[in-house]
């Protein structure tokens, strides 16, 4: 039986990697965590902010809603204050519609 090596999952991120995933320069990551109260990144004894998993899926939901969808500001604190769980629901939904996309290009492209 081969060894499998386990996969190391990171438990905090830093503002530069959440970032990165985003395609958005960190002062915008700070921005949005003054403006959006669901934001709430841990802060290590220096003041680095330190990204947990539920921090970046609050990033990436405020993400969708302000670039992708085109909401002001105003405008994604209300969606999130009245319906948060369908705006979740929603957004799920479009990234599992966009990976079975990619799928079927990949198919297509391979027949």
């Amino acid at each position: 039986m081969p060894y499998k090596e386990k996969t190391i999952e990171k438990k905090y991120y830093t503002i530069g990697e959440v970032a990165e995933q985003f395609d958005v320069a960190t002062s915008l990551i700070r921005f949005w965590e003054g403006e959006f109260d669901i934001i709430k990144p841990k802060k290590n004894r220096k003041g680095n902010r330190q990204f947990t998993k539920e921090d970046i899926e609050n990033v990436k939901l405020i993400y969708h809603l302000v670039k992708e969808k085109g909401f002001t500001l105003q405008g994604a604190k209300d969606m999130l204050k009245n319906d948060s769980n369908e705006v979740r629901d929603k957004m799920e939904m479009l990234d599992s519609l966009r990976s079975i996309r990619i799928f079927l290009t990949e198919i297509k492209e391979n027949i």
